[in-house]
């Protein structure tokens, strides 16, 4: 399930508020596996590849987010993102997500989620 559809519009509304709409070409990367965790994004629209020491891993999409595993557990980055797609994209900082995670409880809550299933826990 994604993001988008464990919040409600009033979640959802407040969470999107909190970050910066941005557009991403296709073929550029979000961030680099093995970096310091400084942001996450929630896709719009289009859809991320998902690489780790290069190979395709996963694809993700509309709804989903990327990035927040590094940013929630603290450690560097497990995987690089690249536009697979043209990208309608939030962007958030690390701090906007440490925010919205007190903020939103479902939010935190779905962050949790999906870090779990991204782990494997």
């Amino acid at each position: 399930m994604s993001l988008i559809e464990q919040l409600s519009q009033r979640e959802l509304a407040h969470v999107v508020a909190a970050g910066t709409r941005v557009t991403v070409p296709q073929g550029w990367s979000l961030m680099w596996e093995r970096t310091p965790a400084d942001k996450a994004y929630l896709v719009r629209s289009g859809e991320v590849a998902i690489r780790r020491d290069g190979v395709e891993v996963a694809r993700l999409g509309p709804g989903d987010v990327v990035g927040e595993t590094a940013i929630v557990e603290h450690r560097l980055r497990t995987a690089t993102v690249v536009a697979a797609t043209p990208l309608d994209v939030v962007h958030f900082t690390d701090d906007a997500v440490s925010r919205l995670c007190r903020e939103v409880p479902a939010f935190r809550q779905a962050l949790a989620r999906t870090v779990a299933e991204r782990l494997g826990a």
